[in-house]
């Protein structure tokens, strides 16, 4: 699925424009010196944010290794375990970054400004889908994908993606307190 994630037209179109995952150039991704997991297991970047933030696997092995996200901000932590997880939260959720510590009302109004700002998010996301393979009826919705995310920020995942600084303190949680469910 990585290939695809960086070189398909509507896949890069929706993913580096829209979910600010732009995995076109794997190679050229490095991780701030020091940057590590807790563990000693290997942290690989595959993307990278706009602001220079990075998505990584966690340990060894394919696309069905856990990933991280590490923000230059001094937060991290788990989004899914596995690329395909990922792939199909941030086609329900390309806002996530927006959702932490939100209530309810707060993300109805996250998205209804995604939507406004980008009218036609829904024929991107499933363009980008179906040149994945996936159907768009069968993704997550908000509520579920969100949940995800929380979840895996405050279970045993967590626990084996923790990632520590060039300093060696642990980064903040990218999922502090739990956003109500929309």
């Amino acid at each position: 699925m990585l290939p695809l994630l960086g070189a398909d037209e509507e896949v890069v179109a929706f993913f580096a424009g829209v979910a600010d995952l732009d995995a076109t150039d794997p190679a050229g991704h490095e991780l701030e010196d020091g940057v590590r997991l807790a563990s000693g297991a290997r942290l690989e970047q595959f993307a990278r944010a706009a602001s220079g933030d990075a998505f990584c696997f966690v340990g060894e092995g394919g696309e069905e290794r856990p990933v991280v996200y590490v923000s230059l901000d001094g937060e991290a932590g788990p989004l899914s375990v596995g690329l395909p997880e990922l792939v199909r939260l941030f086609l329900a959720v390309p806002w996530w970054q927006d959702a932490p510590g939100r209530t309810a009302e707060e993300l109805r109004a996250v998205a209804d400004e995604y939507r406004e700002d980008m009218p036609d998010l829904d024929r991107r996301r499933d363009r980008a889908a179906r040149a994945l393979g996936l159907d768009p009826a069968g993704l997550p919705s908000v509520a579920v994908a969100l949940a995800r995310l929380v979840e895996l920020a405050r279970g045993p995942v967590a626990a084996a993606c923790r990632v520590v600084g060039y300093e060696g303190d642990p980064l903040d949680p990218l999922f502090g307190a739990a956003p109500d469910r929309p």
